[in-house]
């Protein structure tokens, strides 16, 4: 019998539900690297998720905490569709997905992990990446570690940041 060997996943299972808001606290803290903060705007910023479902699972947030999409200021809700489609793009440059899923949890019926405070999933997606695992284990395989792929989309929103400026 081969043994597979995800360590990462562990950790989310037995964690307690920890008081305060992720998405609000990492944000404050001044190491973006250690956050896996990797782009901040004015109103949001993006993401990486800690616990992802596949490589390169990032998360658009507002930096506001607000829980309904008729919170959002107008040049809130703007910035963070900008972001998403920011998002897609260095994930493309760094990936080269077949596709993407991307979406919002709102309220803890439908999933919410963390509730209270908006963030869109972009998750991307491959032919085949889905296998037996999940079904017959109830466990994902993640291929890489969080801190190569905050390093690879890092590069990859500061070459875009380069071709923004280059272009004015």
């Amino acid at each position: 019998m081969e043994h597979l060997w995800a360590p990462w996943r562990i950790e989310y299972v037995k964690k307690a539900k920890e008081e305060g808001c992720v998405f609000c606290e990492k944000p404050q803290e001044a190491d973006d690297r250690s956050n896996l903060i990797l782009y901040r705007g004015k109103f949001n910023f993006i993401i990486l998720n800690a616990y992802p479902y596949n490589p390169g699972h990032i998360m658009v947030a507002p930096n506001r905490h607000i829980g309904d999409l008729d919170f959002f200021e107008d040049d809130e809700i703007k910035e963070h569709a900008d972001l998403v489609r920011l998002g897609i793009s260095i994930l493309k440059k760094a990936f080269h997905p077949d596709g993407f899923n991307i979406g919002m949890n709102i309220g803890r019926v439908a999933g919410a992990g963390v509730e209270g405070h908006l963030h869109t999933h972009i998750v991307p997606r491959w032919s085949g990446d889905n296998n037996f695992m999940p079904v017959i284990s109830d466990t994902r395989v993640v291929n890489q570690a969080l801190l190569d792929t905050y390093n690879r989309l890092a590069s990859e929103i500061a070459a875009n940041q380069q071709n923004s400026q280059s272009s004015c």
